[in-house]
């Protein structure tokens, strides 16, 4: 079977977007010239691999099958043909990074800043995402995540602040006429302001001293997703409730007075956040030059 790299990249852009109009904005091609291509692929494939009503395009299971096995070899095809890249001066191409809003947030604009300017022919495009994704199935080179959300076979370069905390904190108004907090189960009888994942997950808030770990489960007026976590800050600053966020987030505040250290010395501490690509044999340019970027950038 003779193939057609085209309809094969056709049909990624496709599926990685979930559907044509999409493709056709990411892609640069206009969605009649996807269908087409994607058509001429089922045709050579004898197999449906889209199933397509007016309202979604979803994949089948040949469909899902052949995605699974594609992202990785057309990854190593562009990855070998990349090898020239080596050979220029300065590198160029678009390197895709799927990073979580709090990295965007706090700490990858200086970063990204100085990358593109010593790298002026590289185009980077971020894509902000609290789930733990496949890059390579999401069409990304590299992510950002934290350590206990890293996969084993992933290769993991430090990037960003080396050690964090989670701070907890209220504004004057709130706190004005109850008792201070003593221990973190005294935050069960508060309202609190909470952050769910776009998975679903609302994990408890968990707190650590001398060695003690102590994880509660409050409750309170207003639940967030945990990129909307500036809404939440805003929230916690009117007085709504207690708010439990990473402490360069809550920096401003603080000095600023709209915000209220609580249960300062039960602070966890953790490590910080790293940039993670899949190991392959040839790494593209673009991605090359961020990570040798971030060695020096430390």
């Amino acid at each position: 079977m003779a193939l057609d790299l085209g309809n094969l990249a056709a049909f990624m852009a496709v599926a990685q977007s979930r559907g044509f109009r999409e493709a056709a904005r990411t892609s640069g091609y206009s969605a009649s010239a996807l269908s087409a291509a994607v058509r001429r692929l089922e045709a050579q494939a004898g197999v449906r691999l889209f199933q397509r009503t007016t309202r979604s395009v979803t994949l089948t299971e040949a469909g899902t099958q052949l995605l699974e096995r594609l992202v990785p070899a057309l990854g190593e095809v562009e990855a070998a043909l990349d090898v020239v890249n080596g050979f220029r001066e300065s590198p160029r191409g678009t390197l895709r990074l799927n990073v979580p809003a709090v990295a965007a947030r706090l700490f990858l604009s200086p970063i990204v800043e100085a990358f593109l300017r010593a790298h002026p022919d590289i185009r980077l495009e971020l894509t902000v995402d609290d789930t733990f994704v496949d890059v390579l199935a999401a069409g990304c080179d590299a992510g950002v995540r934290y350590e206990e959300r890293l996969e084993q076979d992933m290769i993991a370069v430090p990037i960003g602040p080396r050690r964090q905390r989670f701070a907890t904190a209220a504004s004057p108004a709130y706190l004005a006429g109850r008792a201070r907090l003593r221990h973190p189960r005294d935050l069960l009888g508060h309202a609190c302001i909470r952050q769910r994942f776009a998975s679903g997950a609302m994990p408890p808030w968990e707190y650590e001293r001398k060695g003690k770990t102590v994880r509660v489960d409050p409750s309170g007026p207003l639940v967030v997703t945990t990129i909307a976590a500036d809404m939440a800050v805003s929230a916690a600053v009117a007085g709504l409730g207690v708010i439990f966020l990473f402490e360069e987030w809550l920096a401003p505040a603080f000095e600023s007075g709209a915000l209220e250290p609580l249960l300062e010395d039960w602070w966890c501490s953790f490590s910080g956040p790293f940039l993670y690509y899949p190991s392959r044999r040839y790494m593209p340019a673009p991605l090359r030059a961020f990570v040798d970027f971030l060695r020096q950038f430390r």
